[in-house]
Parts: structure tokens; C-alpha cells; sequence
């Protein structure tokens, strides 16, 4: 790995977003909370703003549903169900996750068919354990099956804390998640699957004209931005959440767990998210087009290869920052030509002094390179071999 060094500090000024002031000395507070996991990320930036135990696996409970409906919208998004398929309530869904069951159920009577539209409400909103059960059936042909194909998903997603052992989050040994891998797992939601995201911010959800559902998630109704996404509870995980809030073009993802009531659940993540937004502002750094640094190149036309970020870069900095950012490049090098303009090469990442939030920015080739002739390779390798590319 290579480790460009930027300077040990740069200087935002003029090119700050929405006048933060830089005078301030005082270093931002930290969060105190009493749950026990915690991770709060902004989506837009992919900064971790807070965590608390983010990589300890834990109880997730019904948040882990949300491994459930990624599986769903990927059949949905591939073609292989449609919305207005419908699932058989099988005995096993009735009596493991229905009335007879006592936990949370949309009370699907057995035998009857249902539209996968409202199986997917009956988990968004009403986190029927019978609905998410039904559906594991239906694209998989049992719940076992259903579960390897969660685990599978998992690892190709990069959800590394992450076994399941049911398509509910019931009580099962091994069923575990980490607060980081439900926070991964939630923006991956977002990002892939916009198109049906918003069954999670509904209210409300009617049933058989016999059963109308309120949305389990406290914040959904709360008026602060909050507009998705899961609960989970059991005894032994305590209350948790997994919610999603944007305000302007602002959005962050927030997942607790290990709370001991219902007030908490309401209360903690409310602080927690308006923490985040107002303790974090942009920043610019690079305009669109810019050059941020250069990479060495191997076997190229030219020894260097510009770096650019997609765009504008923008940092989130604590609005109590002096706009002094310590920064560096990260990247496999030298790099071996041919490159494209617009090839992903490398990492900014970022940090200001106020802060132990890292900002970590993709950056790409700004130009192309194309591969060089015999004889300049070879003196690139002797160059590697001479001085290590420290030049």
C-alpha cells in the first residue's frame, strides 16, 4: 500500500459550505447514550459520525428482517416474484411466526393466499414474524433454504458480523448481527432498492379490512425526518432500532440496540440523530475537476496520473472545526498503466483535529495513460528497484 502524505495540515477557507464559523476553540463534545450498540453514519459522505461497540455482535431481533427484505427486493428488482404474486400461509408460518405463535404477526389466516405487496407490509410495518416467514417460503421453498440464501447475500454485501438463522430475528442460537453490519446493511437498502424504500416510512397498513397496522417505528411518526426503517426487540437483545432521517439533502443511519424500554427507544435515537445533524456540517475541499494530488504510475506513458474526486468533494467536519484537516492518499502502488480517466485509484481520507471522524473519499484518474514501450518499463523497474518510488 502507498501512503501519499498531503502535508500534515490543509486549510479550508473560502471554499467552506454555508458559512461555518472557524473561530471556535472548543473541541465538540462527545455523545453519551445508553444503549449499549450504537453506530450513527452520514450516507451521503459514508462518515461514521458516532459508535459505540459497532463491531461486537449482538441479539439483533427483528432488525435483522431487513436481511429478509433485501432478499425480496433482489427477486423483486431481478424479475424472479412480482409484487402481486401470491404466498400460501404454510402451517409452519402460521404456527411459528402467526396467532398461535404470541410475537409480533400480521395474523394471516392459514391456507390463504397473499400478495407479496402485503407480506412486505406485514413486515415493514407490523414486523409480522408469519409475513417474513411466508415470503422465505415462497421465493425459497422453505425457511432453511431462505436462510442460506441470507447468508450468502450477506458476504457477497460485505456484512462480516453477520450469521442468521431465521427469516424473523426470533430467538435462535447464532442468529447475530453487529451494529456496523445492520448500518452497511440499511444503505445498501437505500442505494439498490429506492424504488420500494418507501414501505418502510408507512404509517399505516390495512388488512383484510379487519386489521389496520400502526408502524412499529416511534420516529416514523415523530416528524424529525425519520422516514424508515426497523425495530427489533427481544429480552435477550432489549429494545433496538435501525432508522433513517434526512433533512435537506442531508441523510444519516442510525442503529441502537441494548435499550431497556420503549421511552428509551423513542428518546435515545431522537438525540442521537439531532446530535449528528447539528454537529456536522459540509465543507468544501475540491471543486469538480480539481486535482487533489498525483499517483505514480508503472509502465505508462507518463510517471504520474492525476487524481480527481467524482465531483465536488465535500467533507463533514464538526461545526466547531478551524478548518484545519490533516489528510492523506491511499493506494496499491505504483500503479500499473494502462489507466482510464475515470478509473477508481486511490483514497483521500481526511480527519480534523476536532474530531476522531475519518472522511474517506474514493478518487479516480483524471487523464488517461496508456502503456509505454519495453525499454521505459524496464526503467520503471529499475526505478522500484533503486529508490522504492519515493521520488
Amino acid at each position: 500500500m502507498k501512503l501519499a502524505v498531503l502535508g500534515t495540515v490543509l486549510t479550508l477557507g473560502v471554499a467552506c459550505i454555508g458559512g461555518i464559523a472557524h473561530s471556535a476553540k472548543k473541541k465538540p463534545k462527545g455523545f453519551e447514550t445508553k444503549a449499549s450498540h450504537v453506530i450513527l453514519m452520514d450516507v451521503g459522505a459514508d462518515l461514521v459520525m458516532f459508535e459505540k461497540n459497532a463491531d461486537a455482535q449482538m441479539v439483533p431481533a427483528s432488525m435483522s428482517k431487513l436481511m429478509t427484505l433485501a432478499i425480496v427486493f433482489r427477486e423483486l428488482k431481478a424479475g424472479r416474484i412480482m409484487l402481486d404474486d401470491e404466498f400460501i400461509v404454510t402451517e409452519h408460518a402460521w404456527r411459528t411466526g402467526g396467532a398461535p405463535s404470541g410475537s409480533a404477526a400480521m395474523f394471516a389466516p392459514l391456507g390463504d393466499p397473499i400478495t407479496v405487496s402485503d407480506l412486505i407490509q406485514g413486515v415493514t410495518v407490523q414486523s409480522g414474524n408469519d409475513s417474513s416467514i411466508i415470503l422465505a417460503e415462497g421465493i425459497a421453498g422453505s425457511e432453511p433454504a431462505f436462510v442460506t440464501m441470507m447468508n450468502e447475500h450477506a458476504k457477497e454485501i460485505g456484512l462480516t458480523q453477520s450469521t442468521f438463522a431465521n427469516s424473523t430475528g426470533l430467538t435462535a442460537e447464532g442468529h447475530l448481527m453487529s451494529a456496523r453490519d445492520l448500518a452497511i446493511l440499511a444503505k445498501y437498502l437505500i442505494d439498490n432498492y429506492p424504488e420500494y424504500y418507501h414501505y418502510f416510512g408507512q404509517k399505516e397498513f390495512r388488512y383484510r379490512d379487519k386489521f389496520t397496522f400502526r408502524n412499529r417505528n416511534p420516529l416514523v411518526w415523530a416528524n424529525i425526518g425519520v422516514d424508515g426503517m426497523k425495530t427489533g426487540y427481544l429480552k435477550s437483545s432489549g429494545y433496538g432500532l435501525v432508522a433513517s432521517a434526512k433533512r435537506g439533502d442531508q441523510r444519516l443511519i442510525l442503529v441502537v440496540n441494548g435499550l431497556q424500554s420503549k421511552s428509551d427507544r423513542q428518546k435515545e435515537p431522537r438525540k442521537l440523530l439531532d446530535w449528528g445533524f447539528k454537529s456536522f456540517k459540509p465543507f468544501r475541499l475540491f471543486d469538480k475537476g480539481q486535482k487533489v494530488s498525483d499517483a505514480l504510475v508503472w509502465g505508462g506513458t507518463k510517471h504520474y496520473v492525476p487524481l480527481v474526486g467524482d465531483g465536488e468533494i465535500n467533507l463533514l467536519l464538526p461545526t466547531t472545526a478551524t478548518g484545519a484537516v490533516s489528510a492523506s492518499i491511499l493506494y496499491n502502488g505504483p500503479i500499473k498503466a494502462p489507466i482510464r480517466k475515470g478509473d477508481q485509484l486511490a483514497t483521500l481520507r481526511v480527519s480534523a483535529k476536532e474530531s476522531t471522524a475519518t472522511n474517506e473519499i474514493p478518487l479516480y484518474a483524471g487523464e488517461d495513460i496508456d502503456s509505454s514501450n519495453f525499454a521505459m518499463r524496464g526503467l520503471d523497474s529499475l526505478l522500484v528497484l533503486a529508490f522504492g518510488w519515493l521520488l
